[in-house]
């Protein structure tokens, strides 16, 4: 199972992402972390990608789809995965869609966990007072001011593969304002949901021939004693035999008068 989580800082991606790791066996895959695995590997990828953050540059997206198909090719990924902080933009998306291409794969389904912002907010603060009372060290995401940046952020880059996934029939959308459980059973819905449709339409038996030959048949009704066919499109109605003419009436000669009777007679 290949899948990607969308949503915005603090929609809850990465509870989310734990529990599909802990039941489905996949792994998660952090964008940030397979940088630093790369460069800390050395490899030709990974050098490359060291050479540009030390001169303070984003790594460039063919950079980064490299190190992703790297790690997706590694024997621990080969039951499924998680991507996690990466496609980010349209662009990189299309990257990662030619990228599994290539090596015969494809995303089976792209998450998108929709929250309303104001409420988000209310959580972090909500969250930021209970660590504070608690004495536990705070987080550099829990802080609004650092939310709000994060917020503009994926409202401008991320945002639109929400559009982009759709339009590719991918997207699958839930309540991440649920509890917890609730996000998750929704999750574990839309998965099964697909696999559901196509067994449904699998099971489902033909139509008889003698039904359809039946539905074609056209339908007669009684109408003075007699049958009346009804017109069907594309097949000729039947008529009833023609009449024989009538012969025409033979011409009688006019009665000749005396005078031509004896004219005749003499000749």
């Amino acid at each position: 199972m290949r899948l990607i989580l969308l949503g915005p800082p603090g929609a809850g991606k990465g509870t989310q992402a734990q529990r599909l790791v802990a039941k489905h066996g996949l792994i998660q895959l952090s964008t940030g972390d397979m940088l630093r695995a790369a460069v800390n590997a050395g490899s030709p990828v990974g050098q490359r990608a060291k050479d540009i953050m030390a001169r303070g540059e984003l790594v460039p997206d063919d950079v980064v789809v490299e190190i992703v198909s790297d790690r997706i090719d590694e024997p621990d990924a080969r039951n499924g995965f998680i991507l996690d902080g990466f496609p980010r933009t349209v662009p990189q998306a299309h990257a990662l869609d030619r990228m599994l291409a290539q090596k015969g794969l494809k995303l089976d389904a792209v998450i998108e966990l929709k929250v309303d912002e104001n409420i988000l907010h209310k959580r972090i603060e909500k969250r930021i007072a209970e660590m504070t009372a608690r004495g536990e060290k705070l987080r550099p995401d829990d802080n609004p001011d650092v939310l709000y940046r994060r917020l503009l952020a994926y409202r401008d880059q991320t945002a639109p593969l929400v559009t982009y996934y759709r339009l590719q029939s991918q997207l699958r959308t839930v309540d991440g304002m649920a509890p917890i459980e609730e996000v998750a059973e929704s999750i574990d819905a839309v998965l099964r949901s697909p696999r559901k449709a196509e067994k449904k339409a699998a099971d489902k038996p033909p139509k008889p021939a003698a039904a359809k030959s039946a539905a074609k048949r056209p339908k007669t009704r009684a109408a003075g004693g007699k049958k009346a066919v009804s017109k069907v499109k594309g097949a000729k109605a039947k008529t009833r035999p023609k009449r024989p003419k009538k012969a025409a009436p033979r011409k009688v000669a006019a009665p000749k008068s005396k005078g031509q009777r004896r004219l005749t007679k003499r000749r």
